[in-house]
């Protein structure tokens, strides 16, 4: 055997040896705690300011049901996490009806429009979904990565928050290990 095909061969080797030690895609976890980011130094539901479907008002905490579960959900009409996220919640919605369900967005409006339609959200009396205009709580909550969930309970104080898709039981795991 020549040199160099001794030398084409263990460069072939070793490629393949480090293409297969690539680390693993990590599961969409609970990001650990952001001590500087606003949200966990005031950790119950922000003031937000959505624009709503109707283009001419805005839902706000104040519309909130009082003494309920809260699930603010920042999303992009356009991401696929967002969209299985939306389709876990939408195939559990019985055990979602009690908590109240904020859908926010920074992306055009006529997307998210498009969303409401395509998943009938007007059909579910506690989800409510608007536009974040004023691009408030992406900053609020640093969020690196979509979906980004937050989990308040029935007194508006923060549960925990999780970024990625997370089948319905995980979020109602954490609303569940609260009233315990």
């Amino acid at each position: 055997m020549t040199k160099k095909a001794w030398f084409a061969g263990l460069a072939l080797i070793s490629y393949q040896f480090v293409s297969a030690q690539a680390a693993p895609t990590p599961q969409a976890t609970a990001p650990a705690p952001k001590p500087d980011a606003p949200y966990q130094k005031s950790p119950t539901v922000p003031p937000f300011h959505l624009l709503k479907a109707d283009s001419t008002t805005y839902l706000t905490k104040d519309d909130l049901k009082k003494h309920r579960p809260t699930l603010i959900m920042y999303f992009s009409p356009e991401c696929d996490h967002c969209k299985h996220q939306t389709e876990f919640i939408l195939a559990d919605y019985k055990k979602f009806k009690d908590i109240e369900i904020v859908m926010a967005t920074f992306q055009p409006f006529d997307e998210m429009k498009d969303f409401i339609t395509h998943y009938k959200l007007a059909d579910y009396p506690n989800i409510k979904v608007g536009r974040d205009d004023k691009f408030f709580l992406a900053p609020f909550y640093k969020i690196a990565s979509l979906p980004y969930l937050a989990l308040y309970d029935k007194n508006g104080d923060l549960i925990t928050t999780f970024e990625g898709t997370h089948p319905a039981d995980t979020i109602l795991t954490a609303f569940e290990q609260k009233k315990g």
